[in-house]
């Protein structure tokens, strides 16, 4: 896990200084009913909240269940009106402390199990969730850089 905490650091170190760079009209212009890239950082936000819950909970509780209804959570965060700069910073802390936490995650958990099922039973393992994580912010992060 700390080669996948190191990798996920430098992903958002690396990204943190090229969406400073993004011009404001770009990372805020909403596009029909989808997300502005702004509200796609702040969707990573979220995202970041909710698998560092589940990180957490499965280590000590058995089987927890974790639903996250992304849209629901980035529409009342309101990200569109958050300060560019804050909303950065927030992502950037959110993920450093994400990593700080799977850099001390005992081997002997990786296999616990977390149900993040909304219309039933949906079982991952910790080392999915963690490994899952990466994945998905790359996916969204390139949405961000998208059309620069």
């Amino acid at each position: 896990m700390r080669a996948l905490a190191d990798q996920i650091q430098k992903v958002v170190e690396e990204n943190a200084a090229q969406i400073r760079a993004l011009d404001t009209s770009p990372f805020e212009d909403k596009i029909a009913d989808k997300w502005s890239k702004k509200e796609v950082l702040g969707h990573l936000v979220d995202s970041a909240q909710n698998n560092l819950q589940r990180l957490i909970r499965i280590q000590y509780e058995s089987t927890p269940k974790i639903i996250y209804e992304q849209d629901e959570w980035v529409n009342l965060s309101a990200y569109q009106t958050y300060d560019r700069e804050q909303l950065l910073s927030l992502w950037m802390l959110i993920n450093l402390h994400y990593c700080h936490v799977l850099r001390i995650i005992k081997p002997e958990n990786l296999e616990r199990r977390c149900d993040t099922g909304q219309q039933g039973e949906e079982l991952h393992t910790l080392k999915f969730l963690a490994e899952d994580y990466l994945s998905h912010m790359l996916h969204h992060l390139s949405q961000i850089h998208k059309g620069q």
